[in-house]
């Protein structure tokens, strides 16, 4: 095994001898092999253990195995005690995944802090297949059969191509210790269920089964890949943004074989699931203009013949504005406040308002437009509902929540990056202007 692990290091490159990396490990068989084989491969390596506190007495015995391993091979050693249970309440999480969140923040502020060059992981193929499992029995969809990568970012996984009887022979043969968790044999969490139960009856029910479906995950895999490539392709060419929006006419989505998992693939990022994706189909077949999808993050609508896909407006509080102000933030953007007695070399585009300044109260207010709010648009003489207003402009609803009026004592003079009001515009007559233009 030494010779195999030496040669798929230096093949794949993702270990080097002239740098140092930080190895994670509990003390258990995986770990300890890995351990062992980065020494006989002149990889320098210091060592990092957590002590999540979960198995009292046993925890310590781990902390204190790892210790003396490390000293008597000469590798620096590093321990972090955490209150699991504590960490996990607070964060209303499951303990499992709140000794995750710990150990890889962990690993990765130790990394930075001691300049080593990556995290050795001991995660091996059989580690790898319930990973694969796990991710599709949680319903990630394509990316789910990739599994763990061999080296994403500071994190490095050298045993990949090993599997658990491989290295069980090893350490055996070579009379390594190692610790025994207790509770990796219980079957109350998933990936023990599915180590110790049901992968077992599924290796048992086909010859080279496990060989298999590794083979087919690999071709699942450069297939999933294939996909993703041609997906970026189509969105690049199909999706449209504009003003902070993305756009989809529904002509390059209806006429395609596998809509469903293109529409998934665009808005998955955004917080929406697969069944969002399938009803967002439906709606756009059946033409049912108008309808709104949510995610935690983003709004979805479906807008005549086109998708309009837009962040979540910021919860937004009214601001005041002063006579002294010289700006204001939106979430938008910043605008600049200026006091002119010239109209020469402004610009006059939408984002900006040029309004007659004695015509005005300060101080002014700014807020989100609300159901009522009316106002007499430039080059109008009869007043006009804002909602009504954004419809003739042909707002998508997912910007309208987002529209903001500037009034003066309570008249709206400005719905901000639309149109002015009639009653404050500069006339020939302008003495002052106050001139609003976002940066």
């Amino acid at each position: 095994m030494v010779e195999a692990f030496i040669r798929h290091i230096r093949n794949k490159t993702i270990l080097d001898p002239s740098k140092t990396y930080l190895l994670a490990s509990s003390g258990g068989m995986d770990s300890m092999c890995l351990g062992n084989l980065l020494i006989q491969a002149e990889i320098p390596f210091e060592i990092a253990h957590v002590n999540f506190r979960l198995r009292a007495k046993e925890s310590d015995e781990d902390e204190d195995f790892l210790g003396i391993w490390a000293k008597t091979n000469g590798k620096t050693f590093h321990v972090h005690h955490a209150d699991t249970y504590a960490f996990a309440s607070e964060r209303n999480i499951s303990t499992q995944m709140a000794a995750r969140e710990i150990r890889y923040d962990w690993f990765e502020r130790l990394r930075a802090e001691r300049k080593l060059d990556g995290i050795i992981l001991a995660h091996h193929e059989d580690d790898q297949i319930e990973t694969i499992f796990l991710n599709l029995l949680r319903g990630t969809g394509i990316e789910g059969i990739y599994g763990m990568a061999e080296r994403r970012g500071w994190l490095i996984r050298p045993l990949l191509p090993f599997g658990r009887q491989e290295i069980q022979d090893f350490v055996l043969a070579n009379q390594i210790e190692w610790r025994e968790d207790s509770t990796n044999e219980k079957t109350d969490y998933k990936r023990n269920k599915l180590r110790h139960i049901s992968l077992p009856a599924l290796y048992s029910s086909a010859e080279d089964a496990k060989s298999n479906l590794l083979n087919s995950f690999a071709r699942l895999k450069d297939t999933g890949k294939a996909f993703t490539a041609l997906f970026e392709s189509w969105k690049k060419d199909k999706v449209k943004e504009t003003d902070g929006l993305q756009i989809l006419s529904l002509k390059d989505i209806l006429r395609i074989t596998g809509a469903a998992s293109l529409l998934y693939f665009w808005l998955r990022p955004y917080g929406f699931n697969s069944d969002q994706s399938q009803d967002i189909l439906e709606c756009c077949q059946s033409g049912d203009s108008g309808k709104l999808f949510e995610s935690p993050s983003h709004l979805l609508n479906l807008d005549r013949n086109q998708l309009i896909l837009a962040p979540i407006p910021q919860d937004f509080d009214s601001i005041s504005i002063s006579k002294n102000d010289i700006d204001f933030i939106l979430p938008e953007g910043k605008y600049e406040i200026l006091k002119l007695e010239g109209k020469e070399d402004l610009d006059k585009t939408r984002q900006n308002a040029m309004l007659d300044l004695e015509r005005l109260t300060f101080p002014l207010e700014i807020r989100t437009w609300q159901e009522g709010d009316r106002f007499i648009p430039l080059g109008m003489k009869n007043a006009k509902k804002i909602s009504d207003f954004l419809i003739d402009l042909k707002v998508p609803v997912v910007k309208k929540h987002a529209v903001k009026v500037l009034l003066s004592e309570g008249q709206i003079a400005w719905v901000i990056g639309f149109r002015i009001a009639d009653w404050a515009k500069s006339t020939a007559a302008t003495r002052k202007l106050l001139y609003l233009k976002k940066r």
